[in-house]
């Protein structure tokens, strides 16, 4: 995260506005905002729809299930159902217009899109 916020300046000076969007009921977002210092909007999409459109949604297997339960992640809870559904990491850069300019999506979880490589892309555009 720290990464992140360390090229947000840069993604503002190319014009570009960073938004999250989280599953995560919008009662429970102030307090990751401030958990994690975040400092760009968290926007809640209950029920993942607007991840689903992208297709960007995945049913957590029973096995990380209970790892998440271990963990004392109550996903049904902060998402406000039982589904265990989760929208994949992606970064999607879209113009005013509307205009979908990359789509990038990480089936493996443990990856993440690279600040930098976001600023460049920006930078191109």
């Amino acid at each position: 995260m720290e990464a992140l916020q360390a090229v947000l300046p840069e993604i503002e000076k190319s014009g570009a506005t960073l938004v999250a969007i989280s599953p995560m009921l919008a009662k429970y977002t102030p307090q990751l905002v401030q958990k994690l210092g975040l400092t760009f909007p968290v926007l809640s999409d209950p029920g993942n729809k607007v991840a689903a459109k992208f297709g960007a949604v995945y049913t957590l297997p029973e096995a990380m299930r209970e790892v998440y339960r271990s963990l004392g992640l109550d996903i049904p809870r902060f998402n406000g159902d039982d589904s265990w559904r989760l929208p994949m990491p992606a970064r999607i850069i879209i113009d005013p217009a509307g205009t979908i300019h990359r789509a990038d999506f990480y089936p493996d979880h443990t990856l993440r899109p690279e600040p930098d490589e976001t600023v460049e892309i920006l930078r191109r555009m």
